[in-house]
């Protein structure tokens, strides 16, 4: 059985119940809107329509197509060789940031303008903020150290109505800091969410590249095709994800009053326990782990807030009034 033929022809029962995207995709539908994505398309053997997942410009077609379908954008691009998301995925970890937000709100999802949400490390594609925005009507700030990123994401806001004054953009000068320079003292938010870097070096990168190109094609190679690949920053960092997370809780501590909730998408079980042993030191009031899965693929999202609940009662009551 070739991989490459069937890895989208099962449904995703284990995404969120709103997600979008838990039925096969309708290839009919999608080129019918973005005819760019019709000569990528071909009937498999078993007399299904499908893609060809190894190839990054049908990659990168299907999901600009997705997003012009589903999420009301008019227009939708990113650089060569920056990273080209799953957006099915992206989906879940907004839908669940939906749910944490709507048990502090009284069990009501809430929507609309006034959540105000902080994405660290929103790229040149802005998925959270697209999603986030089209689902809920949030407000999104956008934050990168990349100025080649923020320049895409400004054109992706300028060509999209949609986008028009929900996403704000602002450039992190400081690659050590993650509130610091972007959260001003009278800023609040009601979620911060991140999609860390998570790989420890670049060779440590390049090694999982390819073993994701070996486990569609079966075959070994040294070449990097850039639906698999990413600007470096947006892969790894020093220490990897379990670094990056442990120091961007202990900033945190510092914001506590500025922010509902923080959280972080966290793609490797082992780095659970250092996260939890950071967390107990910087004293977080709460901590929730949410389990999420797409396939034989496990990851998780861990949020904290250093507010009780008397206080959190009173950010609602003032922020939702």
């Amino acid at each position: 059985m070739n991989k490459k033929q069937t890895i989208e022809e099962t449904t995703k029962p284990n995404l969120h119940p709103r997600n979008k995207h838990r039925q096969r995709y309708d290839l009919a539908k999608l080129t019918q809107k973005n005819p760019a994505l019709k000569p990528f398309v071909f009937t498999n053997k078993y007399g299904k329509e499908t893609i060809d997942f190894f190839n990054p410009e049908a990659v990168k077609r299907l999901n600009q197509s997705l997003l012009l379908e589903y999420y009301g954008l008019t227009y939708w691009d990113i650089p060569d060789g920056y990273l080209c998301p799953p957006i099915p995925g992206r989906a879940d970890y907004i839908h669940y940031a939906a749910d944490l937000l709507a048990e502090t709100y009284g069990g009501t999802l809430p929507l609309g303008a006034k959540i105000n949400c902080l994405d660290i490390g929103v790229g040149a594609n802005a998925i959270y903020p697209i999603i986030g925005q089209h689902e809920y009507g949030w407000q999104f700030r956008g934050v990168d150290i990349d100025p080649l990123a923020l320049q895409n994401v400004h054109e992706l806001i300028a060509k999209n109505p949609s986008l028009q004054n929900k996403i704000a953009l602002r450039l992190q000068t400081n690659a050590n800091d993650y509130f610091f320079g972007v959260i001003g003292k009278k800023e609040y938010f009601d979620i911060t969410i991140c999609n860390p870097p998570f790989h420890a070096s670049a060779a440590e990168a390049l090694e999982n590249t390819q073993r994701k190109i070996k486990n569609l094609t079966g075959k070994k190679t040294t070449v990097v095709t850039s639906n698999f690949a990413g600007q470096s920053k947006e892969l790894w960092c020093e220490g990897g994800e379990r670094r990056f997370i442990r120091n961007m809780i202990k900033e945190s501590k510092k914001f506590a009053a500025n922010c509902l909730w923080f959280s972080t998408l966290v793609a490797k079980e082992a780095t659970l326990k250092p996260i939890y042993q950071t967390l107990k030191k910087v004293v977080a009031t709460e901590v929730k782990t949410i389990e999420m899965g797409q396939g034989q693929k496990r990851s998780r999202v861990v949020a904290w807030t250093f507010l009780g609940q008397k206080r959190r009662d009173q950010w609602v009551a003032k922020r939702w009034k």
